[in-house]
């Protein structure tokens, strides 16, 4: 894997791997649960971080219970929800989610969403959703289980005029014109019939619980799977204000770009001027000593924001949670730790630059350093790509940069907590000093496969991809740049 010139880097590698795994391995979702709810019979109590006591849910209140999981993590999300919740009768759901978990629920039907393009089982899931949803009365409870992924594994066109083949290139334009998540998000509510708030929407009279495990940044919690269960604070403007920036309406398809273009383009539900991006902070009547009912009558009128009323969110685990993890075992393992977050939804060249430039301040005062840094960074395509993601952009930017340091003890790991980079089948790669050298040898030209977004071939043949499988996580991405120095 590395050059006998320098036999310490193997080890480093090593190291930055087993530091990435192990970190994934203590944001246990299991673990996370247990520390917000506990299940006490048919009572459910929310554990309050502040410690003034537990709320409550009485779940003998409601007949019906459904439950609907969507994204990465919707497998472990569902089966720790179902292996602590004994109750059973009037119990049903979706899970949607890829791949499918081995372990399955008669009273759940699975649907193996694509990603990162949309399928027909994608859409498929989304109408079986919003069918169940329509079932919901004042008397269900409807638990939202939610991870990233989940804006392309379930979606359905607003339009009925808008087949799957449109949808799918409707995502990849969005996927390659380089916007930051928030701003792709924005365009899939009000796209979809299940994105920004439709969800909550669909069961206006229900109980409704959604737990988060986000891959976006906390500030931005209505963009995690584009916000299926929480208002909207974006607008048509917005939408009409991105399309334009990007310039990304000649790219759309015919039918795509003529339903952006109507001039009654529907608004996603929520109050556009007293909205804040995040979680909407509505005080909800579901946890209390006992069941409370609903103020309002079936038979009175309500707008929309009552849909949202009866609604509780809590993230179970997310970045930030990585990061600790991260910082706590390379402090174990004797390096310094740094944390810089800044570059979040960078470009992928800009964030390596100026994560780059960083490290080596660092490591000027700090020889045995590990800079930590979370988020994602963003790839704008100008060509149909090669093999490889945006993690694998990161790291062969990095790896142009670090060969002119090729007798230093330096090291970069970039790496998705899913398990998946881009359309490959790794979670990242690592870098060092060596990789461009080795690449060379093995007849690569690094500049080249950076510019055709085809770093997977390189990064396999060095034996330098970070290979986890699915992981059934999404925690964004993690990078580790790390100096060995004494």
């Amino acid at each position: 894997m590395t050059t006998v010139e320098n036999p310490a880097l193997e080890p480093l590698h090593q190291a930055a791997e087993s530091l990435f795994i192990e970190s994934l391995a203590a944001c246990r979702i299991d673990t996370a649960f247990d520390r917000r709810f506990r299940f006490e019979g048919q009572k459910l109590h929310r554990l309050i971080p502040d410690g003034s006591g537990p709320e409550i849910i009485d779940l003998a209140g409601y007949k019906r219970i459904f439950v609907i999981a969507l994204g990465k993590a919707a497998g472990p999300m569902l089966e720790v929800l179902l292996e602590r919740m004994k109750r059973r009768q009037g119990l049903r759901g979706i899970c949607c989610t890829r791949p499918l978990p081995a372990k399955r629920n008669w009273r759940i039907r699975y649907f193996e969403g694509g990603h990162p393009l949309p399928n027909e089982d994608s859409l498929a899931a989304a109408r079986a959703t919003l069918a169940l949803l329509k079932k919901a009365r004042q008397e269900t409870l409807v638990f939202f289980l939610i991870s990233g992924g989940g804006s392309a594994m379930m979606d359905l066109p607003l339009d009925a005029e808008i087949g799957l083949e449109d949808t799918i290139a409707f995502h990849e334009t969005l996927l390659g014109s380089g916007a930051p998540i928030q701003e792709i998000n924005t365009l899939r509510k009000h796209f979809s019939a299940v994105k920004g708030g439709r969800l909550a929407m669909a069961a206006p009279d229900a109980g409704k619980v959604s737990l988060l495990l986000p891959d976006v940044p906390l500030r931005e919690l209505d963009a995690l799977a584009s916000g299926p269960t929480t208002p909207d604070h974006t607008t048509v403007e917005d939408v009409r204000a991105i399309l334009a920036k990007y310039e990304m309406a000649p790219r759309l398809p015919r039918k795509v770009r003529e339903f952006f273009e109507r001039e009654d383009l529907p608004e996603s539900p929520g109050n556009k001027t007293g909205l804040q991006a995040g979680l909407p902070r509505f005080a909800s009547s579901l946890f209390a000593s006992s069941m409370l009912r609903r103020l309002t009558s079936k038979t009175a009128m309500k707008d929309e924001h009552d849909a949202f009323r009866e609604s509780v969110y809590e993230i179970l685990l997310s970045s930030h949670d990585l990061v600790e993890s991260a910082r706590a075992l390379a402090r174990q393992a004797g390096f310094h730790v740094a944390v810089d977050n800044s570059c979040d939804d960078w470009d992928y060249a800009d964030a390596a630059r100026y994560l780059m430039e960083r490290f080596h301040e660092l490591r000027a005062v700090h020889p045995r350093l590990c800079l930590i840094s979370a988020g994602e960074v963003t790839v704008t395509l100008d060509r149909t790509p090669g093999a490889g993601g945006r993690n694998m952009q990161f790291a062969l930017a990095c790896a142009l940069e670090l060969e002119k340091y090729a007798d230093e003890t330096l090291t970069v790991l970039s790496a998705g907590t899913d398990g998946i980079d881009g359309n490959t089948k790794s979670a990242g790669a690592i870098a060092d000093p060596t990789t461009t050298t080795r690449a060379r040898a093995f007849g690569f030209d690094p500049a080249e496969c950076l510019k055709l977004f085809n770093a997977c071939p390189l990064f396999s043949a060095l034996g330098d991809l970070v290979v986890t499988g699915p992981t059934g996580h999404n925690l964004r991405d993690l990078r580790l740049l790390i100096a060995a120095g004494e």
